[in-house]
C-alpha cells in the first residue's frame, strides 16, 4: 500500500517488490550453507533485508520515473534504453555504497558467531549479508531490464 501511495501505479510497485525474491535467494542460501536452521533472529534478518532491498528498488524506479518526466511522451520509447541506462548508472553508486557499508559491518558478526553473546546477532547478520549480496547484484541487472520491458509494453 505504501509503494502504491508513492508511485500511484500498481505495476511500478510490483517492479519494486521484485527485489524481495532476489533478496530471499541469498538469505535462504546463507541460512542453508551455515546452520540450516531458520530461527527468530534469522527471520528478523529477513525483515531487515527486505527493507533494504525495497529501498534499492525504490531508488531505481523513482529515478527512472523522474527522468521520464523530462521527455515528451513520443520521445520516451525512443530514448527508453538511454533513460534506464543513465538512471541505473546514477543510482549505482548509492546502492553499492549502502550495500558495501552494511556488508562490511556485518562480516565480524558473521565470523564471530560461536562466541558467547553472538547467538542472536550471527544468524541475523548471516541472512542480511547473504541477501545483500544476491539482491544488490541481481537488482542492478533485473530491475532495469524488467522496467524497460514493461514500459515498452505499456506504450505499445
Amino acid at each position: 500500500m505504501l509503494l502504491y501511495a508513492e508511485f500511484k501505479n500498481l505495476t511500478l510497485s510490483a517492479i519494486v517488490l521484485l527485489n524481495l525474491p532476489l533478496a530471499l535467494i541469498g538469505g535462504v542460501l546463507a541460512v542453508f550453507l551455515t546452520s540450516g536452521i531458520v530461527s527468530i533472529p534469522s527471520i528478523i534478518g529477513f525483515i531487515t533485508l527486505f527493507g533494504i532491498a525495497t529501498r534499492n528498488g525504490i531508488l531505481l524506479v523513482s529515478n527512472y520515473e523522474l527522468r521520464i518526466k523530462n521527455y515528451e511522451k513520443k520521445d520516451v520509447i525512443r530514448n527508453l534504453k538511454f533513460i534506464v541506462l543513465e538512471g541505473s548508472i546514477d543510482r549505482l553508486n548509492p546502492i553499492l555504497m549502502t550495500a558495501l557499508t552494511a556488508a562490511l559491518a556485518l562480516i565480524p558478526l558473521v565470523l564471530q558467531g560461536e562466541k558467547p553473546g553472538n547467538e542472536i546477532q550471527s544468524p541475523m547478520a548471516t541472512v542480511i549479508l547473504g541477501g545483500l549480496l544476491s539482491s544488490t547484484l541481481l537488482n542492478i541487472y533485473i530491475v532495469p531490464i524488467v522496467y524497460e520491458l514493461i514500459q515498452k509494453k505499456r506504450s505499445i
